[in-house]
Parts: C-alpha cells; sequence; structure tokens
C-alpha cells in the first residue's frame, strides 16, 4: 500500500484482528454466522498483507498475480453463493475490489495508480461503494446482545454476536476506502 507508514500499520492491525475473529466466528453455533465467516476472514487477512506500507516490505513481483488469482477465486465463489444469499454480493464487490487493486499494483508497483493509469473511474464507482456500505453498515450497527430462545433469553458467544460481525464488516470496509483513497 502506497502512503504514509502508521496509517499502513494501522491498516494492518484492524484487518488482522478482524480476520481473526472472522476465524472466530467459523466456530459458532449459528450456520449463517459460520457460511460467511471464511470469506471474511480470507478478505481481512488479504487486506491486512495487502496493507503492509510499501517502504517497509515491498513484495516480489508474483505477490500481485497471486492475489489476483486467489481473490478472484473468492469472487467465483460469491457470485455462486450470491444465487442464494444476496449479501454475498457484497463478497463478490469486496474480492472484485482486491483483484482491481492487484492489477494496479502489477502495472505500477513503483507510485500511485491514477498517475495516467487510466482506471480512476473503477476506483471512484468502488469509493462510492464502499463509502456508501460504510455509512449504510454504521446506521444498522445495533448492539443485540441477546436473543429470544423458547420464550426466554440467552446471552450470545463472542462468535454469534451480530453486532460484532457488523461491526467488523463496518471495519472492512472503512479499511477498504482507506486502501482505495492510497492507491
Amino acid at each position: 500500500m502506497h502512503g504514509p507508514a502508521s496509517p499502513g500499520w494501522l491498516l494492518v492491525v484492524l484487518c488482522a484482528a478482524t480476520g481473526a475473529y472472522c476465524l472466530l466466528r467459523m466456530r459458532s453455533a449459528v450456520e449463517e454466522q459460520r457460511r460467511t465467516a471464511g470469506g471474511e476472514a480470507l478478505m481481512g487477512f488479504g487486506m491486512a498483507v495487502m496493507a503492509v506500507p510499501a517502504a517497509v516490505a515491498a513484495p516480489p513481483s508474483w505477490t500481485w498475480p497471486a492475489y489476483a488469482a486467489v481473490f478472484g477465486a473468492a469472487a467465483l465463489r460469491a457470485l455462486w453463493a450470491a444465487r442464494t444469499d444476496p449479501h454475498h454480493l457484497h463478497h463478490l464487490v469486496g474480492s472484485l475490489a482486491m483483484v482491481y487493486m492487484a492489477g494496479v499494483m502489477v502495472t505500477s508497483p513503483g507510485h500511485h495508480g491514477h498517475g495516467g493509469s487510466g482506471a480512476p473511474l473503477a476506483t471512484g464507482l468502488l469509493l462510492l461503494y464502499f463509502a456508501g456500505y460504510v455509512v449504510r453498515s454504521g446506521v444498522r450497527l445495533l448492539p443485540l446482545a441477546t436473543v429470544a430462545v423458547g420464550g426466554g433469553t440467552r446471552n450470545l458467544g463472542w462468535g454469534d454476536r451480530p453486532e460484532l460481525a457488523r461491526a467488523c464488516r463496518l471495519s472492512m470496509g472503512i479499511a477498504m476506502l482507506a486502501m482505495l483513497v492510497t492507491l
């Protein structure tokens, strides 16, 4: 990622923590949590690695095509899953954004991608999408600590807290905005 090192490291920590929480969600008793958590963990860890400041660790040239391949496969999986659950359309856009950023890094690894690369329209559209997603997710972020079960309520475990899953998605959306801005 281009830009100052401090925000880059903050993004690395934010995205890695989000990916780790998504791994925790994969152990949830709630099937919906388990179903989406794997893709979100991949996205969180992938964004963490991509956010490492370029001045600190310049990745080898084969890294970006590998990113494009991994997230291209994730996009195909999200497209397939979107047939039954529209939430996966967001995963599709996120995966395609990662493929796009990897492609920009292949074509301009040493400097910002907007310097005549012809791709600012795609960046702008992705920025608009993720800005809208962040605003929408922020508004929907409501504390839901308990759930009704057979006439009573029970506390949810850390892996089953819907508001934490929403907070993770919000964090990844904000991180994606930051990464696109510094592209």
